[in-house]
């Protein structure tokens, strides 16, 4: 099997469910122009990874699996891309700065490109080879288990290599946003290790664009009293707002 060919198959049949939720082999076979053989395998693969839920001629989003990196990159790429700039403009020349694994944060990573004299830590992949490139940043891998969905490091290896570091600010992502204010993940261990990320760190910020509000994702995030606010793209939903007002929480909206 060819690999790019697969993987560029996959991200197909995952930005799918995102779409409709199920996806038909049939379907998905005549659409990319493969054996249904051919999809039955990468929906295996993708069950396997726990991107998916097998079901009869087919498959189903999973209800707390979290999208592909690449689906999530093209969901609202303007969006993220502006709150990213927004974001940039809060480093400064000589910062610390840590950069959560996802699609919001790489837009970050993607407005910091040719800035100088920044240090950059992160557990994700994509936005480590993204800035390693940039002569001005130099960058901190932090190790762990490669989790595929997300192309990043998690696990007792990353939680570890925070307790090295000095923070200036750290940018967060979240899976979503309750209507009371919560910010929640996909799994414990992400949530857990978003916790520390926010713990390492002298002012957080949370970033997401505003899909994720009113997205119930199951396992809370616990927070930190030094969260100076949330960047989004869009002003949230009244009783979101309210919820993040009462925490004392500001919201500030890139492009305002």
């Amino acid at each position: 099997m060819n690999r790019p060919l697969a993987i560029s198959r996959q991200d197909h049949i995952l930005n799918s469910l995102d779409a409709a939720g199920s996806v038909s082999v049939s379907v998905l076979a005549e659409r990319l122009g493969v054996s249904r053989e051919t999809i039955r395998r990468d929906l295996k693969a993708l069950a396997d990874q726990g991107r998916a839920n097998l079901v009869h001629g087919g498959a189903a989003r999973g209800p707390s699996a979290e999208p592909s990196l690449a689906a999530r990159e093209a969901a609202n790429a303007v969006g993220k891309a502006a709150i990213g700039r927004k974001a940039a403009s809060f480093i400064e020349d000589g910062m610390v700065v840590l950069l959560d694994s996802g699609s919001t944060t790489l837009a970050i990573a993607s407005a910091l490109v040719g800035r100088q004299d920044l240090t950059v830590l992160t557990n994700s992949l994509p936005i480590a080879l993204l800035l390693c490139r940039s002569s001005g940043i130099r960058v901190t891998m932090l190790g762990g288990d490669i989790d595929p969905n997300d192309e990043a490091a998690f696990g007792v290896d990353t939680l570890s290599a925070l307790q090295h570091f000095r923070v200036d600010l750290v940018f967060i992502g979240a899976g979503g946003i309750s209507p009371d204010g919560e910010f929640t993940d996909y799994s414990r261990l992400a949530a857990e290790q978003r916790h520390m990320m926010m713990r390492a760190g002298r002012k957080v910020y949370i970033v997401a664009d505003h899909t994720k509000f009113d997205r119930r994702t199951p396992v809370r995030i616990s927070t930190v009293a030094h969260i100076a606010g949330l960047i989004v793209d869009k002003a949230p939903p009244e009783a979101v707002g309210d919820a993040l007002i009462a925490r004392h929480w500001p919201v500030i909206i890139a492009g305002a």
